[in-house]
C-alpha cells in the first residue's frame, strides 16, 4: 500500500529533508508551513499519518493536534525542538502517537513512521489469542474486528496505542503485564525504558474508562499492570 504522509513544519529545510527520505522509501508526501493550513490539508490530502511541528506560525502544533483529534484518530507524530519531558508528556497527553526531538536522524523518522503505520493499520491482523471477535468483560466490550472498545454499549474514542493496551489486557484479564510487555505490544518496538510513554498512556486510558482511575487497570508496584473487571 502506498501510504500518504502530511508534513507540517515552518522550516523549508526540514520539510524538504523529510520529503526526500520519505519519497525515496515509497511514500506520497504533501507539506504545509503553517498550523492554520493543517486541517484543510488533511481534508484534501487525506493522509495516513501526520508529522507535526509544535512551533509554527498561526496555530501552534498542540492546538492543531487538538483540532485533529476532534475529527480523526489518524496517527500523529510530533517532531519538535522542545525536548523537555514536560513538553513530551503534554504532546502525548493531547493525543500524539509519538514524539521525536530535533535534531533528528531522518532514517529514524522513516522507521518510526513505518512503525506507527504498522501498529495503526494492522490492529485487527495480529496474532489472536481468542477465537471470538468480541471479548466481553463486565460492562466493557472489545470488538477486535472493528478495533473498537465499548463501555455499557457506547463506543469509546481511543488512540491506536490505547486500543492495543486494552486489547492485550482484555485478552488476558487478571494477568500482570510488565511495562516492557505492554510497550512492545502497543508500540511495536523494542523497549528502551520508556516509562513516561507508558505512564502517560495508562493514565489517559484510565481517565477515559472511568471517573475512578483505578477501577479497571490496577498498578502492581515493581511488577506492572493488570485488568480487573
Amino acid at each position: 500500500m502506498n501510504y500518504k504522509v502530511l508534513i507540517a513544519d515552518d522550516e523549508n529545510e526540514i520539510r524538504n529533508l523529510l520529503r526526500l527520505y520519505l519519497e525515496n522509501d515509497g511514500f506520497t508526501v504533501s507539506d504545509v508551513a503553517s498550523g492554520d493550513l493543517v486541517v484543510g490539508a488533511m481534508a484534501e490530502f487525506k493522509p495516513d499519518i501526520v508529522l507535526l511541528d509544535v512551533m509554527m506560525p498561526g496555530k501552534d502544533g498542540i492546538h492543531v493536534l487538538k483540532d485533529i483529534r476532534e475529527e480523526s484518530n489518524v496517527p500523529v507524530m510530533i517532531i519538535s525542538a522542545r525536548t523537555a519531558d514536560a513538553e513530551r508528556i503534554l504532546g502525548l497527553n493531547v493525543g500524539a502517537d509519538d514524539y521525536i526531538c530535533k535534531p533528528f536522524n531522518p532514517l529514524e523518522v522513516v522507521a518510526r513512521v513505518k512503525s506507527n503505520l504498522r501498529r495503526f493499520y494492522s490492529l485487527g491482523s495480529g496474532e489472536e489469542h481468542n477465537s471470538n471477535k468480541t471479548i466481553t468483560l463486565g460492562d466493557l466490550e472489545l470488538d477486535t474486528e472493528k478495533c473498537l472498545l465499548l463501555k455499557s454499549g457506547k463506543p469509546m474514542e481511543l488512540t491506536s496505542v490505547e486500543y492495543k493496551i486494552m486489547e492485550l489486557l482484555m485478552k488476558h484479564p487478571g494477568k500482570v503485564f510488565t511495562k516492557q510487555q505492554i510497550y512492545e505490544h502497543a508500540w511495536g518496538e523494542d523497549y528502551f525504558v520508556a516509562d513516561n510513554n507508558i505512564m502517560v498512556a495508562i493514565s489517559k486510558l484510565r481517565t477515559k474508562l472511568d471517573e475512578d482511575p483505578s477501577r479497571y487497570i490496577k498498578t502492581l508496584r515493581g511488577l506492572g499492570y493488570r485488568l480487573d473487571v
